[in-house]
């Protein structure tokens, strides 16, 4: 069974919502909150939260995941590091992220993490194996495309900070 990750399953089944009605008390998007706070989540997880009235609570199966985050690795992503590129031709625009894992069973990918009007924002992630493996990391190219018809700014987000390509 997959080890369940901060960012992909965790942070995900938290709303906007949820996220405004508890800052006083919680970041529920900070990975270091959470963990911080996970015993006191739970238990209201496990009784009244998410109030009817936004919602309602989680199915079961959910309360069951963040229980198995909390009590296991509580595992998240790492920001990955790499060059990037940037290339648009007539049909399609493609970010180039190039470089090396950090260890071997490293895996990466290009995310887009958020876009606006203007703009769009992709994050280079790298997940860790569960269990370290011994051998010589290996070489990456990670690509991301979209239509060359969108036109907006382009950042991405990796270890050393966010940049933009476009």
């Amino acid at each position: 069974m997959r080890t369940p990750v901060f960012e992909l399953h965790i942070r995900p089944m938290f709303r906007a919502t949820d996220k405004a009605h508890m800052d006083f008390a919680v970041d529920l998007w900070d990975y270091d909150d959470v963990v911080a706070n996970a015993d006191a989540i739970l238990a209201r997880l496990q009784s009244d939260m998410p109030p009817t009235a936004t919602g309602g609570l989680w199915p079961e199966e959910w309360i069951t995941l963040f229980q198995r985050w909390k009590d296991g690795a509580r595992k998240r992503l790492d920001l990955g590091t790499a060059t990037f590129a940037f290339q648009q031709d007539t049909t399609k625009t493609t970010i180039t992220a190039t470089g090396a894992f950090p260890a071997v069973g490293v895996v990466g990918w290009l995310q887009l993490e958020s876009e606006t009007a203007t703009s769009k924002t992709y994050v280079l992630y790298f997940e860790a194996p569960d269990a370290p493996a011994g051998g010589t990391p290996h070489a990456f190219t990670l690509k991301e495309s979209y239509p060359s018809t969108d036109t907006r700014s382009i950042f991405v987000h990796d270890s050393t900070g966010t940049q933009q390509l476009h």
